[in-house]
């Protein structure tokens, strides 16, 4: 992959745009000088998971959590007062698969995105992502017990689109427009994924992404209006946990 001015992309479809020599691949650097949004995001899953691993013993390995009782997301847990969940549950996986698939994206869109948005802007987008998965995964799915990065993955999903075409890059030709529609039909054919999940986290991308990427908008503002639909996404979160709408996709 090419490091791209918002996400990566790949040798061949850098070198279609650009009409040029093939650019040599580069291998992504996570830490510069400064300690990354996208390490801790990285260790921060990796060790939740290596805890559940302690507690849960060998079958934490292949399946299950036995923390997903106490931090995922499920509307009657929310609704009786633990709101931490909206974000605990985004830090939570059912075994070494889930981890994986999820990190390994993280890795792959989580650099380019915070070189391109700064640490600040960037942890905004993942804090808007993360809660408006859990919003979207309360609407859908309710009853269900959700955890996984993947919400707050789709919405660097939904912001590097959105980044590309700010920055005059075509997405259907970087590869990110194909890698959101795979991801999508898998999301609605593949048994046990939460679809409200990934949809509300493409949402809060997108939404969050339009306010980042928005032309000579100070750093400092479009950090605040993400914290605002932050918060809003968790307070409507906390509402529907409350009284249910019965949305079915």
């Amino acid at each position: 992959m090419v490091p791209a001015p918002v996400g990566v992309q790949c040798v061949e479809c850098v070198r279609r745009r650009s009409g040029g020599p093939q650019p040599a691949a580069r291998r992504l650097r996570l830490t510069t000088d400064r300690v990354s949004v996208t390490g801790l995001l990285l260790a921060a899953n990796v060790g939740v998971w290596a805890l559940g691993l302690v507690v849960g013993g060998p079958a934490e390995l292949l399946q299950g959590s036995p923390l997903a009782p106490l931090g995922g997301l499920d509307a009657q847990s929310v609704a009786a007062g633990q709101w931490w969940r909206l974000v605990t549950a985004g830090f939570l996986h059912i075994g070494v698969l889930h981890l994986g698939m999820n990190m390994i994206a993280l890795f792959a869109l989580g650099p380019g995105m915070e070189r391109a948005l700064g640490r600040a802007r960037f942890a905004a987008l993942y804090l808007v992502g993360l809660i408006a998965a859990s919003l979207g995964a309360l609407l859908v799915s309710p009853d269900s017990l959700t955890v996984g990065a993947s919400g707050a993955i789709f919405a660097l999903i939904g912001a590097t689109v959105v980044g590309q075409r700010a920055s005059g890059i075509d997405p259907r030709r970087s590869g990110i427009f194909g890698l959101l529609v795979i991801n999508l039909v898998f999301t609605f054919v593949v048994p046990g994924i939460s679809i409200g999940g990934h949809v509300g986290g493409l949402v809060g991308g997108l939404v969050a992404g339009a306010v980042l990427f928005r032309p000579r908008l100070h750093p400092a503002l479009g950090i605040l209006a993400c914290a605002g639909l932050a918060a809003a996404a968790a307070l409507a979160s906390l509402w529907v946990a409350v009284n249910p709408i019965p949305i079915r996709l």
